[in-house]
């Protein structure tokens, strides 16, 4: 399968997750940037509001690749304690480097919502959405990050993801939905014609188209 962009992307998803279409305990909650076009296909197929988990990984000083935690909205950190404690990273570095990505989240949080609160996922089914699952670190920190407010179910659900990485995460989430796991993999932006990055103008359109589909959103 190779999409078009990520709105058809989208659309194809939101077929396999039409069991959630028309419930009033849903929301879409999509990772910036580039899960935003296609949590929007999904949000609007189902009836759900959507809104951004904003997310951001904190990498070990030294090799940022590697995650020792994330902070998210809503002021969460998550700790690896494994990774913090094998490594005797120091209080002060996870300060340090949740201090500078605290910056990044904070301009996305202006840049998309407007003074708007994070939404509220306390007991609510939420559908995490990307545009893809390769590694999944950052999926896996938003997963860790969203269990601290209590949902009451976490549905994981992107076009395409590593066959094994979607596997790893049935662990993780109540339900994984990769449409497509194809193998071998490559890269998330192998399956689309068109992977160009979001822009945060595009997050803002959509997110605001919808919340006036939503009722009474025209009054947001």
């Amino acid at each position: 399968m190779l999409y078009r962009d990520r709105t058809e992307a989208g659309r194809y998803l939101a077929a396999k997750l039409k069991r959630y279409a028309g419930r009033d305990d849903v929301t879409v909650l999509a990772l910036p940037r580039g899960g935003v076009p296609v949590g929007y296909e999904i949000a609007q197929a189902l009836g759900a509001p959507l809104d951004v988990f904003l997310v951001r990984k904190l990498g070990v000083p030294g090799h940022e690749e590697f995650a020792m935690g994330a902070i998210a909205s809503g002021g969460v950190r998550v700790l690896n304690a494994d990774v913090v404690r094998g490594l005797g990273i120091s209080s002060k570095a996870i300060d340090a480097v949740a201090e500078k990505e605290q910056v990044e989240l904070d301009r996305r949080e202006l840049a998309y919502r407007d003074g708007r609160p994070p939404p509220d996922v306390h007991e609510r089914i939420i559908i995490l959405v990307d545009d893809g699952l390769a590694t999944g670190s950052t999926m896996r920190a938003a997963i860790l990050a969203l269990k601290q407010r209590q949902p009451g179910r976490i549905v994981v659900a992107v076009p395409v993801g590593a066959p094994d990485t979607c596997t790893e995460f049935q662990k993780e989430a109540d339900e994984v939905v990769c449409a497509e796991q194809p193998d071998p993999f490559y890269a998330v932006g192998a399956w689309y014609r068109d992977f160009s990055q979001t822009s945060d103008e595009e997050v803002r359109e959509l997110l605001h188209r919808s919340a006036l589909a939503e009722p009474g959103g025209v009054n947001r």
